[in-house]
């Protein structure tokens, strides 16, 4: 069975950039899709981006689609979530989850999730 871990938040500043790892582990990470969620302070819990397992990226927040990147590296079993230029509103606790071998914009297709990571951007 497939598990996922995340790593890579803090505390930054508005402006600033952060990679988050999402690093699988278990069988069949070369399965799936895997895709980035944020869930904000008080707000329901949204889908970012998401990479197919042939690499291919889908982008589904407009708040984001400029400024963020989905990278996966199958080497080392892992599927980054690269964040530029860091606003205040990108604060929320961050989460990868995998669906079958292509990206859904419906949640209810992911499973494995992590525990997510905290990002916190303020001055």
């Amino acid at each position: 069975q497939l598990q996922l871990e995340e790593s890579g938040g803090g505390l930054v500043q508005p402006g600033e950039f952060l990679r988050l790892s999402c690093i699988a582990s278990g069988l069949g990470f070369d399965y799936h899709a895997i895709g980035w969620f944020r869930q904000a302070p008080g707000k329901e819990r949204e889908i970012l981006l998401c990479v197919s397992r042939s690499g291919a990226p889908s982008h589904y927040a407009d708040s984001v689609r400029a400024r963020f990147a989905i990278v996966r590296d199958v080497a080392r079993n892992a599927v980054y979530l690269e964040m530029t230029n860091l606003k205040p509103e990108d604060t929320g606790r961050y989460h990868c989850a995998a669906s079958g071998p292509w990206c859904s914009t419906s949640q209810a297709d992911f499973n494995s999730w992590g525990q997510g990571t905290q990002v916190t951007v303020s001055s």
